[in-house]
């Protein structure tokens, strides 16, 4: 059975489409709808995927909150840990070995500046996004010493 038709494809709104489909006089835009909403969440996909992927090659190299018991560091201790390759840093009074991330910081050598030190004030400026605040979180190795 041959079918002759035209599909129209509108996006509406905020990445909402609206599919209409006129095959030999029958309306099948529910179905495409379906299909429309099935393929954004695929798309949406592709975003979320590269992100879990590379948290869960950080995730492999250092200890978790969930599975590490919390230990109290000194600034001193802390202080020994300030290279690239072996960088800790104080937020808020918490320890966090951040060696991981450090290639992949996206404002580059800057998490260097207080590497082995406190960085608070850096880490809660206005170029982090919120989600970096949860993300911090797979880093914690323990409290600072008062």
């Amino acid at each position: 059975m041959q079918y002759f038709g035209y599909l129209i494809i509108s996006l509406v709104g905020l990445g909402v489409c609206s599919f209409s489909c006129c095959l030999t006089g029958r309306l099948v835009q529910m179905e495409l709808i379906v299909i429309a909403m099935i393929l954004l969440l695929l798309l949406g996909a592709l975003f979320v995927i590269p992100r879990s992927s590379r948290k869960g090659k950080a995730q492999g190299t250092h200890p978790s909150v969930t599975t590490k018991t919390r230990k109290t560091y000194t600034k001193e201790e802390v202080s020994l840990h300030n290279t690239r390759t072996d960088c800790w840093i104080i937020v808020k009074d918490k320890v966090y070995n951040v060696t991981p991330y450090v290639e992949e910081h996206p404002g580059g050598d800057a998490i260097l500046n207080n590497a082995g030190g406190n960085s608070t004030e850096g880490f809660y400026g206005p170029q982090h996004a919120t989600r970096v605040f949860d993300m911090v979180d797979e880093f914690y190795i323990g409290d600072l010493k008062n």
